[in-house]
């Protein structure tokens, strides 16, 4: 098998569980998030300093990085890991959130997706057969089918009509794929309505794929609906695999969807804000642009560890995003992602530690407000 997960530890009080995904490129203790590296690269981070804050896996983007360098240099490179020289487990996205974001770059039908390039305008035409192809050739240790995100709001017809492509396409994707050292994960559609959901889920389990991702959310709707359709559909997914929530990154979200038994998160989220200056802290987001620290010599977050709280000032970083500094840059993003990788940490040790219920019922109300304001 090319993957193998293990639920080490479960909450009485919730479905939160500890487990135990094993790749050939390594172990990822769940849950934890994972980076996105949508060209390649983490942007604003090198490879070392993954390592270094302990990332075990990161995201690409196949539809991107078939676009650019191409799928020929990369297979002459051997591979997506020795492209980009990561060591560690890498999950490649198929295209499917691309139908939503490009939505005026592209024609959809049952048979697949026209793309027109958003670098120089040339047609592409991706089926689930091409798609899973092409992350055969990148080599990814997870790879996901090509699916149909509808966005939201969407109507219950439109939503069906997204669920059955979709399976129509997790079928072609299973049978198209040849790589045996990867996974290929099924991707649960149905924005908002449980029924959907429930359908997508079932038709999918019958396919029998080694993990699930549940796509479609965080496109736009209210977060209680989000957490809804979590607790509609968590519960009957399949104990024994894991469960992955695409496109999510803030603590809030975290928190809850760990408590409803997501395993796997990525976003860009995390590492987008941190270049443009906000950043993550024990108490919310804080805008380091903002004049209010143009003297402050404390560090971004005083309960943080990380070596750029160790070593800089809010005024500082400042100083270095307000003359157009690379740096400040570097420095917000090595410290958000830290930011997440201790939080998914304290969420496991939690979990193991017997105490998770607790722990939410004191963390949940203040992210819940920390995150619907600025520091």
């Amino acid at each position: 098998m090319p993957i193998k997960f293990q639920v080490i530890t479960t909450c009485p009080e919730a479905g939160a569980r500890r487990g135990c995904l094993t790749t050939s490129h390594g172990q990822i203790q769940t849950p934890a998030f994972m980076p996105v590296g949508t060209m390649g690269t983490v942007k604003a981070i090198t490879v070392s300093e993954l390592q270094e804050l302990k990332y075990p896996i990161i995201l690409a983007n196949s539809y991107h990085l078939y676009l650019r360098p191409g799928l020929e240099i990369i297979a002459r490179s051997g591979g997506l890991h020795r492209f980009m020289n990561w060591e560690g487990a890498l999950l490649t996205d198929s295209g499917g959130f691309q139908i939503f974001s490009l939505n005026r770059l592209r024609k959809l039908d049952d048979h697949g997706v026209t793309f027109r390039s958003h670098i120089d305008g040339s047609t592409h035409y991706l089926t689930p057969e091409r798609v899973t192809r092409i992350q055969n050739v990148l080599g990814s240790d997870i790879a996901m089918t090509l699916d149909h995100c509808p966005p939201y709001p969407c109507s219950w017809e439109k939503a069906r009509e997204a669920v059955v492509r979709s399976t129509r396409w997790a079928w072609r994707c299973l049978q198209a794929h040849e790589y045996r050292g990867q996974a290929l994960f099924g991707i649960i559609q149905g924005g908002v309505f449980n029924d959907l959901r429930k359908l997508a889920l079932a038709e999918l389990v019958k396919m029998d794929f080694p993990g699930y991702a549940l796509g479609g959310l965080s496109v736009g709707e209210p977060k209680d609906l989000m957490y809804k359709t979590l607790e509609g559909v968590t519960p009957l997914m399949p104990s024994g695999k894991p469960r992955y929530l695409m496109g999510v990154g803030t603590p809030d979200v975290l928190l809850e969807a760990v408590r409803r038994g997501v395993d796997l998160f990525d976003c860009v989220l995390p590492t987008r804000i941190a270049r443009n200056g906000r950043v993550m802290t024990a108490k919310g987001y804080l805008t380091i642009r903002n004049a209010a620290y143009a003297s402050d010599t404390s560090p971004l977050d005083d309960r943080c560890s990380c070596h750029v709280c160790r070593n800089y000032s809010r005024a500082y970083i400042r100083h270095l995003f307000n003359t157009g500094e690379i740096l400040a840059m570097r420095l917000a993003t090595y410290h958000n992602l830290y930011h997440l990788a201790q939080f998914m940490a304290e969420i496991r040790e939690a979990i193991d530690g017997g105490y998770f219920g607790r722990y939410y019922r004191e963390k949940a109300p203040e992210l819940n407000n920390y995150y619907g304001s600025v520091v």
